[in-house]
């Protein structure tokens, strides 16, 4: 039987296996650190597309083409695809989804969505509702940046807080067959809200967030920090990252020693000039699908904390005056 642990999380009797991956990613992040980890990395950030929406469309049906393909599996064994990507009503992931024909489930996390859709593929999978489940998601510069902010065109000055939508997607095949990587357990965030409304600080909006889950999910799990070989979060950035840690030091956890961030990680800040770090649903699906993954498959990570973030504006929120809402979702993935 599968277990519920404490308030927000589940352990997994029957674990179900992260099966394989698949990225794609834009130029800037095919010149950046991880960029040679990446199955694709196009120097055409349109993919072929007239508009960056159909870019982004094309990115998520690729990478999923790419999980499915290294598997040895076709489209119509999957049971379920839950996607999701950051434009209005999930549009890049319609397109993405529209040729495999597989049933879908539209989601929006943010920039958490890849943990959001991880958790979902994972408890599908655990209670037999399907033996094969897609985990899909996307985010690109360009789209982002006409809906959130400003189209590139305008050539806008960007505050050193703000963070670089990264243009990916990341795919992942959960399901029963068994391999390296496996899905032991997920703790599912609560929306956490300090106030904030500065849309171009957005790791200062989702660090509480982050926070929130960490704690729940050590205490639900009766775990300490070092239990875990990295807590990975998604996409705080630098400025996040450092009011994780007080908010944590508060509380009396330092995760300094074992903590990793993938819009940290993603690009070379110095170089690239992307300010606070990477971020977009793409930034932690890539990072776990070409660089996460093969530390756990061979070992060199024995148990790792994924905890992708997500702050929860909309174009409407923000004209409206509204704060940005945080939110976190924590995958528990175990060498095996």
């Amino acid at each position: 039987m599968n277990a519920m642990k404490g308030t927000q999380s589940i352990a997994f009797s029957e674990s179900p296996y992260l099966i394989s991956a698949g990225s794609v990613a834009g130029k800037k992040e095919g010149e950046g650190p991880l960029g040679k980890y990446f199955d694709i990395a196009s120097e055409d950030d349109l993919f072929g597309e007239k508009t960056w929406e159909l870019a982004e469309g094309t990115m998520q049906k690729l990478a999923c083409k790419l999980a499915l393909k290294n598997a040895g599996v076709q489209p119509e064994e999957v049971r379920y695809l839950f996607g999701g990507d950051l434009l209005r009503q999930g549009i890049a992931t319609s397109m993405g989804a529209e040729e495999l024909q597989i049933p879908v489930f539209g989601l929006f996390g943010a920039c958490s969505t890849s943990g959001e859709a991880l958790a979902l593929a994972a408890m599908t999978v655990a209670a037999g509702y399907g033996d094969l489940v897609l985990a899909a998601t996307s985010s690109h510069f360009g789209s982002a940046e006409k809906e959130f902010r400003f189209p590139l065109g305008y050539a806008n000055q960007r505050p050193l807080s703000s963070t670089w939508t990264v243009t990916g997607s990341g795919a992942f095949l959960i399901g029963k067959k068994k391999s390296r990587v496996r899905i032991s357990g997920v703790t599912i965030g609560k929306i956490v809200d300090y106030g904030l409304k500065d849309s171009q600080n957005m790791g200062a909006c989702m660090a509480p967030a982050a926070c929130d889950t960490i704690l729940q999910n050590l205490m639900d799990f009766g775990r300490g920090e070092k239990d875990y070989d990295r807590i990975i979060t998604g996409d705080l950035g630098y400025v996040g990252q450092s009011i994780l840690f007080d908010l944590l030091r508060k509380k009396g956890l330092d995760i300094k020693e074992n903590h990793m961030d993938c819009g940290m990680t993603i690009f070379d800040q110095q170089t690239q000039h992307t300010n606070s770090g990477g971020s977009g649903c793409g930034c932690a699906a890539i990072t776990l699908a070409a660089y996460i993954m093969p530390q756990l498959i061979s070992g060199e990570w024995k148990r790792i904390l994924f905890v992708p973030t997500g702050a929860l504006m909309s174009t409407v929120s923000f004209n409206e005056g509204e704060s940005v809402p945080g939110i976190a979702h924590g995958i528990v993935l175990e060498h095996c």
